[in-house]
């Protein structure tokens, strides 16, 4: 691989990953989960799992795409072995069936930002933010927003390795100011320090809820990519000296430092503005919060309208760049199968605006969609463990983590914390699973057509696994490669100065 076909620099390389890992999850998401969940409890289960679960399968990325310079059906496929393709083609496929509809919600934000900018959007009350919400969400407006999303999208990576640089140089740093100053402007306000010490301040019987714990958990496997095979895509371009154990930990703990900025700016402004919709906003949903509570929020802040359009920016360039990794993934995978890399971009373009369309013209199918491939990334992530423990935890530490010229190793408590990994995917789709089984009936829970229950899931991931099965013969063939990086990797080599 030419130096062309590389990150340029180690700021060039965590300006892209934070643009990978940093989306609408972090500014809309985490905000409401931990407002819900205790908040100062629930920050200390979320950064324990940022340690146990977050940077332990960020590394497990960095390594196989490093090693193996290919996609996830590829690193599968040369790694774990030709029997597992499949598994790459899970994540591949999870990735990439989440970029259908991830389009359709920068498309929301796109919408937003311009009413935000020419004062279309209703403040003065909830019951015209709704209307006006749902005048939008699901009308071919919305299919018009989402074909100029993928479009910005597409026209990024279609400017290559040096294209998704100069996106991220500017958005990242771009995103990181507006948040900065939302939050400071959030802290100002009169009242504002009841949401601090909401924030803050743990309740420490809290700890002992089950649900906290889990709900940390699944923020940590929805907002930092890990898991997601987004980051073992970027991995493809790393320049062979990079410190990736560094990296890990710089892009875990900067991403959420962003999620702890959102939830700053939003829950300082709540306690602030309208402590008596506390509950209304945190439960409204992600939706609800950012497009029917938030304009209600900046309407009666000094500057509202000028901060509400620095919200929605935020929003947009967190948008952008994370459906930017999406669309390289995918086509890197058709790349990796032989199609040229213009070629590749188009077809996932193409696809991706077909495909999108139903999202973006009805909710119940967003949210359909959204259930379904959002719980399937906890088997994604099951995966990535399970190719560690397949190819020897120890061995997979150190001889594709660690590195002899590396910078900064990792040492033995990787090894638990990947088969915690392994417990804790399980946990959690049993967890989802169990959230989605209805109080009205058998046929309720396992209908295959409802946006939230356990039929929908089973259905739709029996299709996709029972059709990676059946092609995985074809898939070991067709990504197997002349399987240099499986040789060079046969015999473990030590490192010295294991932390």
């Amino acid at each position: 691989m030419t130096e062309k076909l590389r990150f340029s620099s180690r700021w060039s390389t965590m300006l892209v990953m934070l643009g990978m890992a940093v989306g609408t999850g972090n500014i809309w998401r985490f905000p409401r989960v931990a407002g819900s969940n205790g908040g100062g409890s629930f920050l200390i289960a979320w950064v324990v799992f940022l340690l146990l679960w977050s940077i332990p399968l960020i590394l497990v990325e960095f390594a196989m795409g490093r090693e193996s310079r290919c996609g996830p059906i590829g690193a599968f496929t040369r790694l774990v072995g030709e029997k597992f393709a499949w598994m790459g083609a899970w994540v591949a496929f999870t990735a990439t069936a989440i970029m259908f509809y991830y389009s359709v919600v920068m498309g929301w934000t796109l919408r937003y930002l311009w009413g935000s900018v020419t004062g279309g959007i209703p403040m003065h009350s909830p019951e015209a933010a709704t209307a006006y919400w749902q005048g939008f969400a699901g009308s071919w407006t919305a299919v018009g927003t989402h074909a100029l999303a993928l479009g910005l999208g597409v026209l990024v990576v279609s400017r290559g390795v040096r294209g998704i640089e100069r996106a991220a140089r500017v958005l990242i740093p771009g995103l990181f100011l507006l948040v900065i100053v939302l939050a400071a402007r959030a802290v100002t306000l009169p009242g504002a320090e009841r949401g601090l010490a909401f924030l803050f301040t743990p309740e420490w019987g809290d700890l002992l809820d089950a649900r906290i714990w889990l709900e940390a958990l699944t923020q940590n496997a929805w907002d930092t990519g890990a898991g997601w095979g987004l980051i073992l895509a970027y991995a493809v371009y790393l320049r062979p000296k990079e410190d990736t154990t560094l990296n890990a930990f710089v892009l875990g703990f900067g991403n959420n430092s962003v999620s702890l900025l959102a939830g700053i700016m939003v829950l300082c402004t709540a306690f602030a503005i309208l402590p008596e919709a506390g509950d209304q906003i945190v439960g409204a949903g992600n939706e609800g919060l950012t497009f029917i509570w938030v304009p209600q929020l900046f309407a009666r802040m000094p500057g509202g309208r000028l901060f509400m359009s620095f919200f929605f920016l935020a929003l947009f360039f967190a948008a952008w760049s994370s459906l930017i990794a999406m669309i390289e993934l995918a086509s890197r995978v058709l790349i990796d199968a032989g199609m040229t890399r213009v070629r590749a971009i188009r077809t996932v373009g193409l696809a991706g605006f077909l495909l999108g369309m139903p999202s973006a013209l009805s909710m119940e199918f967003f949210q359909n969609q959204d259930w379904v491939w959002g719980v399937g990334l906890m088997l994604s992530g099951l995966f990535f463990a399970f190719g560690v423990l397949r190819y020897g935890v120890d061995r997979f530490r150190r001889t594709l983590v660690n590195r002899a010229d590396r910078d900064l190793t990792i040492g033995r408590w990787w090894n638990a914390a990947i088969v915690l990994v392994f417990v804790e995917a399980l946990v959690l789709l049993g967890w989802w699973m169990s959230q989605a089984v209805s109080d009205a009936g058998l046929w309720a829970t396992f209908t295959p057509f409802s946006s939230f229950n356990v039929g929908t899931v089973l259905v739709q991931w029996a299709i996709a696994l029972a059709a990676f099965i059946a092609l995985n013969p074809l898939l070991a063939r067709k990504f197997a490669g002349d399987n240099d990086a499986q040789q060079a990797v046969e015999a473990p080599e030590a490192t010295e100065g294991e932390a």
